[in-house]
């Protein structure tokens, strides 16, 4: 199947949008690695995100594409907060968002993503939110909110106030939970996979809503996805990640396929000529386990102690390079 698509741009170059407006997002040259038990990164494995440069202006809606594993959450994270990297690296309207904490407390700064799930496993790990409350006691939880915007929320998200959470699917659940996330008003909103769950009229509903924010308020939303259906038009920006490097950003104008319709036809593309080129690179991926090839990189071994308290979902190292039990 052949789709046309933009030309990619290449690897050493600097993809930020042309706007003379103060960014809402501005990333410079982020480099991000999972670190090891001792906090450090782990020898012989790339960074999972290289040298990535874009900027968003106020009013952007921004559509994030990838493949699994291409490190869609785990940017969403960065930008949201919550991993420690260099403070001029991100900057969430003008601030660090992981050193200035305010801007998530605020609600100024909004992560989106997830299930939500206990993490003590006092009746059994990951379970989800489901005790027997109305779905209005959790949505009131919230201090300090607008009454008319949480009532708009509640009709555009389509919820019963009298939903019991431990009785509702799994659909029922995410609009609480999205309703929950959007009760004060943001001015960047990120967006993980959260309308994977929502049938196509409540995701409709929730975009036109969203669309709405971004140019009544000038908020910007970066979204990742991978349902596509009815969003030729939404996104301002399109970034696709792959291999670790921001390898398209553009604004939506100048992209063909979404004035034909044709984002899925797009995303296919990219991800399809992706996949052929990591053939090339590595070769076919086996479907065999070969034992063999365990400990072969960076001399691995399991470490016994692997840093989590049995029964939660606390560590029992430090994050640090001074190992301490």
């Amino acid at each position: 199947m052949e789709v046309e698509r933009p030309a990619q741009q290449g690897a050493t170059e600097q993809p930020v949008a042309s706007t003379s407006a103060p960014a809402s997002i501005d990333v410079r040259g982020l480099n991000f690695a999972y670190p090891g038990l001792d906090g450090r990164p782990i020898p012989g494995i790339p960074p999972l995100l290289r040298d990535l440069t874009f900027s968003l202006p106020p009013g952007s809606t921004c559509l994030l594409l990838g493949a699994n594993g291409a490190g869609k959450t785990t940017f969403m994270k960065i930008l949201g907060g919550k991993h420690m990297i260099p403070e001029e690296a991100v900057r969430i309207l003008g601030r660090a968002p992981f050193h200035d904490t305010a801007l998530t407390t605020s609600g100024e700064l909004a992560y989106i993503g997830g299930n939500w799930q206990r993490d003590i496993a006092f009746a059994g790990t990951s379970i989800p939110l489901t005790g027997d409350f109305p779905a209005q006691r959790m949505i009131d939880s919230i201090p300090g909110v607008d009454p008319e915007r949480k009532k708009r929320l509640i009709k555009v998200l389509d919820i019963d106030p009298s939903w019991r959470m431990h009785q509702v699917s799994d659909g029922q659940r995410r609009r609480v939970q999205i309703c929950v996330g959007l009760l004060k008003p943001f001015k960047v909103l990120l967006l993980d996979e959260i309308t994977v769950d929502l049938d196509v009229l409540g995701r409709a509903d929730l975009m036109r809503f969203l669309q709405e924010e971004c140019s009544s308020r000038g908020a910007s939303i970066i979204y990742a996805t991978h349902i596509f259906d009815g969003l030729e038009f939404w996104p301002s920006h399109v970034a696709y990640l792959a291999g670790g490097r921001l390898a398209l950003f553009k604004e939506a104008k100048d992209i063909p396929e979404l004035a034909q319709g044709r984002l899925l036809g797009l995303v296919y593309g990219l991800l399809n000529d992706d996949r052929e080129a990591q053939i090339k690179v590595r070769g076919p991926v086996s479907t065999e386990w070969d034992p063999s090839r365990e400990g072969e990189v960076a001399a691995f071994s399991y470490a016994f102690n692997n840093g989590w308290v049995p029964g939660t979902m606390n560590t029992s190292l430090s994050t640090n390079a001074v190992m301490r039990n």
